[in-house]
């Protein structure tokens, strides 16, 4: 048998059962099921606004569009980031128009703040930090330097559902946040996202943009009473980027699991240290802050020989993945090339094993035994 790096749970019945009564109603879109989850997500995290949309790369997208549109950002503008997340999140930079600075990592894989302070200049208007794994790294200083320099904040929460900081959900403190519910994240829908603004217009406007500008979706018109309820306006080109009441559906079972999925996962982890402790000379564990209670959607190590171990893996049915690789070594973001020598050195080191619901301490001891044999 097989072991892939993901493969998502779910609760199959409950599933069925809530969307069974969207195809009941006949409500399957914008509306009804959306609304629900996002007043779900809100009383989870303790956030003020949240909106359910179809990706969280759309969430990243509309997070620096309706920034910029708001705060008089001009083309050209600078935002700092880190070289090693999924590519969606520095594309959501150069779709508007603006730069990605990027900064380096620290041994947490996230924004190192020192380097971060030294990348600041004259037209950097926004910081994007990546919870990589579900990790915090060193959020907290990144908050004291956007205060500092008076920067936005934005969170790239896509592997952070149920992550907690000192004991709360983090971003509070945030301009905006995007989580992602893509089909192998810790709350699995098909594909889906949530933004969470924290300031309430900002959160209307997203609304508006996620209806291609207009200003009534069709579930209030539907609610609307009298001949008037087809009538809208169009204040801006926006985009369809709204999230629907099937995946709604699936997102209001998965949440009611995620603190105990989540636990499920941090005992993986323990485990995976255990095996790994007695060979720390060839393979390197990536921690997490103690005040971080992550959601642990990664389980990263650092080795030697990283692209011969990976192979030596799936010889043994084994499958682990790469998050990531430095982005710098993308050609279109080859202008930073060499400027975070310690992301560019990891992401040639680092592998991510498997982390899925259906391990069992067996699995995770075969795994550690192949890593440890092949290990250089």
């Amino acid at each position: 048998m097989t072991i892939q790096l993901f493969k998502p749970t779910f609760r199959v019945e409950e599933c069925l059962e809530e969307i069974r009564e969207c195809l009941e109603k006949g409500w399957t879109g914008l509306g009804f099921k959306t609304i629900e989850f996002e007043e779900k997500w809100k009383e989870y995290t303790g956030f003020k606004n949240a909106h359910f949309l179809n990706s969280a790369t759309a969430g990243l997208h509309l997070a620096i569009k309706i920034l910029k549109m708001t705060n008089g950002w001009q083309d050209g503008d600078e935002i700092i980031s880190t070289p090693l997340t999924f590519v969606s999140t520095n594309h959501a930079i150069a779709y508007e128009g603006l730069k990605v600075v990027f900064a380096d990592v620290d041994e947490y894989l996230c924004l190192d703040p020192k380097d971060v302070e030294r990348k600041i200049t004259n037209k950097t208007k926004a910081i994007l930090f990546v919870g990589l794994g579900g990790s915090t790294g060193k959020y907290e200083e990144i908050v004291e330097i956007c205060k500092r320099y008076k920067l936005k904040l934005i969170i790239d929460a896509a592997h952070m559902a149920g992550t907690r900081l000192n004991g709360e959900i983090p971003g509070k403190e945030a301009d905006v946040l995007v989580y992602s519910f893509q089909a192998v994240k810790n709350l699995p829908t098909a594909d889906s996202g949530m933004i969470c603004f924290k300031e309430e217009k900002y959160d209307k406007l997203c609304r508006e943009m996620t209806w291609l500008g207009i200003n009534k979706d069709t579930y209030a018109r539907t609610n609307d009473k009298g001949v008037y309820k087809w009538k809208y306006d169009v204040e801006y080109l926006g985009y369809k980027y709204h999230g629907n009441s099937i995946m709604a559906a699936i997102g209001l079972v998965q949440l009611k699991y995620l603190d105990i999925d989540n636990a499920y996962r941090r005992q993986l982890a323990k485990w995976y240290d255990e095996g790994f402790k007695n060979h720390l000379d060839k393979i390197k564990p990536i921690r997490v802050p103690i005040n971080c209670e992550s959601s642990r959607h990664l389980y990263i190590i650092e080795v030697n020989n990283r692209d011969d171990l990976l192979l030596a893996l799936n010889e043994n049915d084994i499958y682990p993945g790469v998050h990531y690789r430095d982005n710098t070594e993308y050609r279109m973001y080859s202008y930073a090339k060499g400027t975070c020598p310690n992301a560019h050195r990891m992401s040639n080191r680092v592998l991510s094993l498997p982390m899925h619901l259906r391990m069992t301490k067996y699995d995770v001891d075969y795994i550690c035994e192949k890593i440890i044999k092949y290990s250089k």
